[in-house]
């Protein structure tokens, strides 16, 4: 799903745009806005994804609001009924420019091309996540990579750690504060003096215990707050 506000001063087009967002699966409506100071304000409390965004409108333009905004911004798709301002929106590197009367058509056919950006972009960044999450331990003399993907769990040996993987185990001369700080600290968390586990690789909870890969975990007291608080519980 992509998020995505309206900035335009016309109700008519709001409402318009509105109802195609609503047809297109792929596209989730945050915030309809008639003014570029509304989006934003929606912007900083908001992860947006697309902004349909008007050319003309009252105190500031659609243009001089994209001068707001910074290197990581949303996807624009600019819609206005001059197409002389073609030009200087691509200037501004806008998804695409519709130009009014919007058509169902030429709608599908520019949200499918931001879609496709965004994929590519998200694509390019998990990559990129990947190899800075991978830490290297040394096994026999050579330096191993690991990546932080594979690790479901760390546990404490006195003066050692293991790591555990889903092929391999790793022990290696370390503590579980130092190891959890290589780590991606949104991905793992420290539910025993112990026991570091990966969160999405638990696979039930019961009492006071955890289950990750089939190894049943004990979670001390004082974690279990700070552990429900990471699980997305219904």
């Amino acid at each position: 799903m992509m998020n995505c506000i309206i900035v335009d001063d016309d109700e008519q087009i709001r409402l318009l745009v509105e109802e195609l967002i609503k047809e297109t699966d792929f596209l989730c409506l945050v915030k309809n806005c008639s003014t570029a100071m509304e989006a934003s304000n929606t912007l900083l409390k908001e992860k947006i994804d697309l902004i349909f965004l008007d050319v003309m409108m009252p105190g500031m333009s659609g243009m001089e609001f994209l001068k707001t905004l910074d290197g990581n911004k949303p996807q624009v798709i600019m819609i206005t009924a001059n197409k002389e301002f073609a030009a200087d929106a691509f200037d501004f590197d806008v998804c695409d420019f519709i130009v009014k009367p919007i058509t169902h058509s030429r709608f599908l056919k520019a949200v499918s091309k931001a879609k496709r950006a965004h994929e590519t972009t998200k694509n390019k960044n998990h990559k990129t996540d990947a190899t800075s999450d991978a830490i290297f331990v040394k096994s026999n003399s050579t330096l191993v990579k690991i990546s932080a993907q594979d690790i479901y769990m760390i546990e404490a040996l006195v003066d050692y750690i293991a790591i555990h993987t889903y092929t391999q185990q790793f022990v290696i001369h370390s503590t579980m504060k130092e190891v959890k700080t290589k780590l991606p600290e949104n991905d793992f968390i420290r539910v025993h003096n112990s026991y570091i586990v990966r969160v999405d690789k638990i696979t039930s909870i019961e009492g006071n215990n955890l289950v990750v890969n089939q190894k049943i975990i004990p979670i001390s007291r004082s974690k279990q707050k700070d552990l429900m608080n990471r699980l997305k519980l219904l």
